[in-house]
């Protein structure tokens, strides 16, 4: 089973805490994603891929089928599809997905995986290597065969809830939050993103050991990973000051870095994720937001 039941544990006065789905994930949908994807291959939208089938995706859905010589009732059909190029071929469910595939069915995976905590680069309805990766990483914590096929048991898997919190955790700083976990743009933040002033004090969401802490060769700049019970990691980003060292263990709301813009940020503020035996999981959902 991909979701257990909420486990009774102290992180720090931590309580139990039930399951939680964001409102940008709860609205969105794998086949309206898959649709998105296809649509800006097309080059006739421009928008994000959120998986929600806004006036914009119908306004370009309806120039796809104009063009085509098709009636422009929105409706996306097999003809539509075909009018799509090969992103609209292929729907999910179709046939085993495998490195190199490209198509509708495709795109939609990519979503599903994000939702489920494991994102790749962008959403482009191709199966290359970091998409790869991320189907072998839930096979993984699905406990499956880690092949890089997505088979039935996998789509099977994926129909599963995707991984949620079991405690609640204390928020590393207070702040106004600025980017949730979710859908942006072409790809999916895994994490929040919390602006404050640079050198901002930043604590440890519940007492764990430090896993990693430094400069990161990624785009976390200066980041601290903290290794929790039951699986649970959680991980700070961007820091213009690390305050831990690896093996060192950090009590709950003990400072482990102060807020800063190292790396790719435009701005200072704190990239902050949770990760539940490796996926991502919605910090608001162990926060209490």
């Amino acid at each position: 089973m991909l979701a257990r039941a909420p486990i009774c544990v102290l992180l720090a006065g931590l309580i139990c805490f039930g399951g939680f789905t964001p409102p940008a994930v709860a609205r969105a949908r794998a086949d309206v994603a898959a649709l998105q994807v296809a649509l800006r291959a097309s080059a006739a939208y421009s928008g994000p891929i959120n998986g929600v089938r806004g006036p914009g995706t119908l306004a370009a859905v309806r120039g796809v089928q104009s063009r085509a010589g098709l009636a422009a009732d929105g409706i996306v059909g097999p003809r539509t599809r075909r009018a799509l190029g090969r992103i609209g071929l292929h729907r999910y469910g179709s046939r085993a997905i495998g490195a190199g595939d490209i198509g509708w069915d495709v795109a939609a995976l990519q979503f599903k995986l994000a939702v489920h905590g494991f994102p790749s680069a962008d959403f482009d309805g191709v199966l290359g290597p970091h998409a790869l990766g991320a189907l072998q990483r839930f096979q993984r914590w699905a406990r499956l065969p880690v092949d890089g096929v997505a088979g039935r048991a996998t789509l099977r898997a994926l129909r599963q809830p995707p991984a949620r919190s079991p405690v609640r955790l204390l928020w590393p700083l207070r702040a106004p939050l600025g980017n949730r976990f979710g859908p942006r743009g072409t790809h999916f933040h895994s994490g929040i993103d919390v602006p404050a002033a640079r050198g901002v004090p930043v604590g440890a969401a519940g007492f764990g050991t430090v896993a990693f802490a430094g400069l990161h060769s990624s785009g976390w700049g200066n980041l601290v990973i903290l290794r929790h019970r039951f699986g649970l990691q959680t991980l700070y980003a961007h820091l213009s000051e690390v305050d831990v060292r690896p093996g060192q263990f950090v009590p709950a709301g003990g400072r482990v870095g102060r807020v800063g813009a190292t790396g790719s940020a435009t701005g200072p503020h704190l990239h902050f994720e949770i990760l539940l035996r490796g996926a991502n999981i919605d910090p608001l959902s162990a926060l209490g937001y």
